[in-house]
């Protein structure tokens, strides 16, 4: 059975398309592909002022929204969330330090 990520991921890019008068999602994807990158730099700031404030009722509501505009950026670019989750699996058990080293090369 597909986690809330997974079933918010699939409704999202079901919305490329349909009525932006009723979905939220629908309305961004009309507008472009920068302003859904444009929404979720806003998101981000905000979970950043949440927590820079301490504020963890906030920071919860905040990061929520993060993933929420992340997963219609990228759908708005065609990335799959199943794509992200096979490089969150690709580098499983893998030092952050040695994963961001093999980039450069």
């Amino acid at each position: 059975m597909p986690n809330v990520l997974t079933r918010l991921a699939r409704t999202i890019e079901s919305r490329q398309g349909a009525d932006d008068k009723k979905s939220y999602a629908a309305k961004l994807f009309s507008r472009g592909p920068e302003k859904c990158a444009e929404k979720f730099g806003e998101e981000a700031v905000e979970a950043i002022i949440a927590a820079v404030k301490g504020d963890k009722k906030n920071l919860t509501e905040e990061a929520a929204d993060v993933i929420f505009h992340m997963f219609v950026m990228l759908s708005s670019q065609g990335v799959k969330f199943e794509d992200v989750l096979a490089e969150l699996e690709r580098r499983e058990g893998t030092s952050g330090i040695v994963e961001k080293e093999s980039r450069k090369k």
